[in-house]
């Protein structure tokens, strides 16, 4: 799915504060949408969680900083980080490239996927949040 220049991949859930989330087992791959890459511009720094870290659905898991700002991250869901993204610490400009495949920044096993998954978007639903923020400015 698009809206604008904005790609929203139909197999993702996503987050009101735009990171998405890909369901692999009991494990969740987390990442920062298009949109979120597009709205920052060059991203040139990532402060992400340690492995081994615990995250809260809704709570901030780390920072991204680019030429105009400095954003939170948030977790879409609870549980440990399994893995972090080392391409995107070394070089986070990754994430403005290919903000699905490559630019991921956590993979992170879930305590309570079911319960997460309910207070995310489908991309139909992202999609809707997205062109009313567009419509906003």
């Amino acid at each position: 799915m698009r809206v604008d220049e904005i790609d929203v991949p139909e197999s993702l859930y996503y987050s009101k504060e735009h990171q998405w989330l890909s369901v692999e087992g009991e494990k969740c791959r987390v990442g920062l949408t298009d949109y979120a890459q597009k709205q920052l511009h060059e991203i040139v720094f990532i402060d992400l969680p340690g492995i081994g870290g615990a995250v809260t659905a809704g709570q901030i898991m780390g920072s991204v900083e680019s030429v105009k700002a400095v954003s939170d991250i948030f977790s879409p869901v609870s549980g440990e980080v399994l893995e972090v993204n080392k391409n995107v610490q070394g070089s986070p400009g990754i994430i403005n490239k290919s903000p699905y495949q490559d630019g991921w920044v956590v993979v992170v096993k879930t305590s309570s996927l079911n319960e997460d998954l309910k207070s995310l978007l489908s991309a139909e639903a992202y999609c809707s949040h997205i062109k009313t923020l567009l419509e906003a400015k």
